[in-house]
């Protein structure tokens, strides 16, 4: 069991629910977009920002910070949200998402916004990045983490696997990938386009320190990352088993939205659903 407390659990899941309404609104306003992953990963970004990782709103570029790195970039909108709560930009500016000139572009663009750590969204390319980050930290005896979520659909590239025999080499215990499990892509489920399992068994046989997690259970998030700040001389994968679309029910488990945006009607009932 997590540390955490049932009003900070509380807290936690007001934060995520507006997340998912503010999600939903600026997938709207943009007509494109990502909504399948952005609100499968919600829960795991909304602790991750609020109870775990160390940055500053007035600072993006804070040395001491820790780092996100997030492989699956089309899911941006989740973690725009969350950088919005969290005070790095004006809530209001979440509705210029993928519109020119607005820093809010459809994949994380680093040159963009001082809060994000890379670009992203040609798949597959992430977590190479996030182990540059988490060797350069270690060689210069930097004590912040770098964290990095992968996508189903990705962790069929083989750069992923690379990166995944490479980590455990190098005993990078500041790194920790989390994979939002969700089950979908855009071509279809994961298990009839490229299966990953079993691919817990397959990480511990890497050499990871493996956690197997819900991944919209909020004490096995908090339980999980809490672990990972204990682990020594190897780098942690966290497994999250996730709903593609989590909290919208018409949009759960359904790879029809897994890139596209909803109409009028379709926002309407999931604002309601959210309780907007």
């Amino acid at each position: 069991m997590s540390t955490a407390t049932a009003p900070e659990v509380a807290q936690l899941k007001q934060i995520a629910n507006k997340a998912r309404i503010n999600t939903i609104k600026m997938l709207h306003e943009a007509g494109s977009g990502h909504p399948g992953g952005s609100l499968s990963a919600m829960d795991i970004m909304t602790v991750l920002m609020h109870r775990f990782m160390k940055h500053d709103p007035k600072n993006p570029k804070w040395d001491e910070r820790d780092r996100f790195v997030l492989s699956k970039g089309h899911c941006i909108p989740a973690w725009y949200c969350l950088l919005a709560d969290a005070g790095y930009f004006p809530e209001e500016d979440l509705m210029t998402l993928r519109k020119l000139d607005s820093p809010l572009q459809g994949h994380p663009v680093n040159t963009a916004m001082d809060a994000m750590e890379a670009c992203t969204g040609s798949l597959g390319q992430g977590l190479s990045i996030a182990i540059g980050m988490a060797m350069a930290a270690k060689l210069d005896g930097k004590p912040h983490k770098v964290y990095c979520m992968i996508g189903d659909g990705e962790t069929q590239e083989g750069q992923i696997w690379e990166a995944l025999l490479s980590a455990p080499k190098f005993k990078l215990d500041n790194l920790v990938c989390i994979l939002d499990n969700n089950g979908g892509q855009i071509d279809g489920p994961v298990d009839e386009v490229m299966p990953l399992a079993p691919v817990v068994d397959k990480m511990k046989s890497f050499n990871w320190h493996v956690i197997d997690i819900d991944g919209h259970d909020y004490d096995q998030i908090i339980a999980a990352l809490e672990e990972a700040n204990t682990v020594k001389d190897q780098p942690v994968f966290i497994r999250a088993k996730t709903i593609k679309g989590k909290g919208v029910s018409f949009m759960e488990g359904k790879i029809d939205w897994h890139g596209k945006a909803p109409n009028a009607e379709e926002t309407e009932k999931a604002l309601a659903e959210l309780g907007a």
